[in-house]
């Protein structure tokens, strides 16, 4: 195992599987992706929809912060790196162009009707990846 790719989105879920992939990624040497994923709006104007975008490019680089200045040293090697479009989509394309080979998300566990109505990134994720998946219930 040489590269995880943990889907991070500042949840508690998300902190709870950060330090689940980070000892993985020890454990392994492995290399820690840290995807964080903006999901625009299906409504507005270009010009509404890029301002959002912008935004919401700002809010991922600012719930990486903290991160970066965690986990800054080196051990595990970390990249960070912000995407734009559905959650789950954007963990399997850059799981397939980055050759991972695991990765990691956190699940806020809906529970009832609510997780028949959602749609979970988490199900969605392990239905498709091709590779290893955990999911870290937060």
């Amino acid at each position: 195992m040489t590269r995880i790719l943990l889907g991070y989105d500042g949840s508690p879920a998300a902190s709870r599987a950060l330090e689940f992939a980070v000892d993985l990624a020890r454990r392994y040497g492995a290399e820690l992706h840290v995807l964080a994923v903006f999901r625009p709006p299906e409504f507005g104007t270009e010009v509404e929809t890029e301002e959002l975008i912008e935004e919401g490019r700002k809010h991922c680089a600012r719930l990486l912060q903290p991160l970066r200045a965690k986990l800054g040293g080196g051990d595990p090697k970390v990249r960070f790196e912000i995407a734009v479009g559905h959650p789950s989509e954007q963990l399997l394309l850059y799981a397939e162009k980055h050759g991972v080979d695991h990765i990691v998300v956190g699940h806020r566990g809906h529970s009832g009707l609510a997780r028949w109505l959602l749609g979970s990134v988490a199900r969605q994720v392990i239905a498709h990846a091709s590779c290893a998946v955990t999911v870290v219930r937060g």
